[in-house]
């Protein structure tokens, strides 16, 4: 058997060196890159400490406070419509005419009948008084001054029936100027003139609807009656807004007070009917909208927030990422009140930083990098924890 050649140990010996190095060199080269992926990109934010409102939430209906059918109160032919359609009208404003012809002679016939009873009675007065001189030295009997006074006090029954014959044709014809009972906004059309209206149709002119204020109808929960109840008693009427949502994004429509709870609570949905009332300038809201209502209940004074997605659930209940340093650590807390914006907690002390995003690779001391802090939840909700 040949021993190798000494050129063939230098070379194997060269192959076993630079294979070393190299494992060597890839090794230096991994370190590196093992210790970056060990560390997890999170953003975090600060525990806020600040007054915060607090609502309640529902649908509500836009209703108006003075809604009128304009219907006619006596029969007659439609003569002339004075507003338009959409018009702003006023208390006392004349909408509508009819045909008042009828009713006028109607009056003037009531107003000779009471001239000829005046007449008819003052004779007879003047005859009442004669008789009853007479009467004094036996010139007419008794009977005859008796049956005097009857007939004085039948033409007093009857001019007192003539003063009121005029008096309701006077409101008869009253009813042929048609004005407007409130102030609002004249709905459409739906008689023109010339036609005969009765008091009987059952379609109106038009209708007449107040705009400004108005009122939000809308239903809360019965557990919320003693709030409510003491909302009412505050001496500062309690906040209610109104919004609504269109393509994904929330207008404020109007801000307006909490006005009255009904008497009674439905059994068969187990709430409470509240109506808030608008000022309305700009017509904003409008009779039969759907809103969505914020009632604001309380103000609890220095609480502290964090936005939503801080707060983390677990199989024993809610709980943030402390950052302790590049590490993190899992802190129980107790979520008091939650909407959209942010979330009041207990647990945490102000100015922790929390994490708000990456939770999903974090465990209690993982060790993470710190991206630029998120705007305190004051700021992403605007301060009013909007749902």
């Amino acid at each position: 058997m040949r021993r190798p050649t000494r050129p063939l140990l230098l070379a194997t010996t060269a192959l076993l060196a630079l294979a070393a190095l190299g494992i060597w060199y890839g090794q230096r080269q991994e370190a590196p890159v093992a210790r970056a992926q060990s560390t997890i990109p999170v953003r975090v934010v600060s525990v806020a400490q600040q007054d915060v409102p607090r609502y309640a939430s529902a649908i509500g209906s836009v209703l108006s406070l003075h809604s009128v059918e304009i219907k006619p109160q006596v029969e007659g032919v439609l003569t002339r419509v004075l507003v338009k359609e959409g018009q702003w009208v006023k208390q006392g404003d004349l909408l509508a005419t009819l045909d008042d012809r009828s009713i006028r002679a109607s009056l003037d016939q009531a107003r000779a009948q009471l001239g000829q009873s005046q007449a008819q009675i003052q004779v007879a007065g003047v005859d009442l008084k004669r008789y009853r001189l007479l009467s004094s030295d036996d010139g007419v009997s008794k009977q005859t001054l008796d049956q005097q006074q009857a007939l004085v006090n039948q033409l007093q029954a009857t001019v007192k029936g003539n003063q009121a014959a005029i008096a309701n044709a006077e409101v008869q014809l009253s009813y042929t100027q048609i004005r407007s009972p409130v102030t609002g906004r004249v709905g459409i059309r739906n008689i023109d003139p010339g036609n005969l209206v009765r008091a009987s149709d059952t379609q109106g002119l038009f209708s007449v609807t107040q705009i400004d204020p108005i009122a939000v109808e809308f239903s809360l929960p019965q557990q919320m009656l003693p709030t409510l109840q003491g909302l009412l008693k505050a001496s500062a009427p309690a906040l209610v807004q109104a919004y609504m949502d269109a393509d994904g994004e929330r207008t404020l429509l109007g801000e307006g007070h909490l006005a009255l709870i009904d008497n009674q609570i439905s059994a068969n949905t187990g709430t409470v009917r509240v109506k808030a009332e608008f000022d309305n300038k700009d017509g904003r809201l409008w009779p039969g909208q759907l809103v969505t209502i914020r009632l604001r209940t309380a103000v609890q004074e220095n609480a502290l927030v964090v936005p939503p997605p801080v707060v983390q659930r677990g199989a024993d209940g809610h709980f943030v990422y402390r950052l302790d340093g590049d590490k993190v650590t899992s802190v129980p807390v107790k979520v008091l009140y939650q909407d959209s914006g942010l979330n009041i907690i207990a647990g945490v002390k102000p100015g922790e930083r929390l994490v708000l995003d990456g939770q999903s690779r974090l465990k209690p001391g993982s060790r993470v990098e710190v991206a630029p802090d998120a705007p305190p939840p004051s700021e992403m909700a605007d301060g009013r924890g909007q749902p």
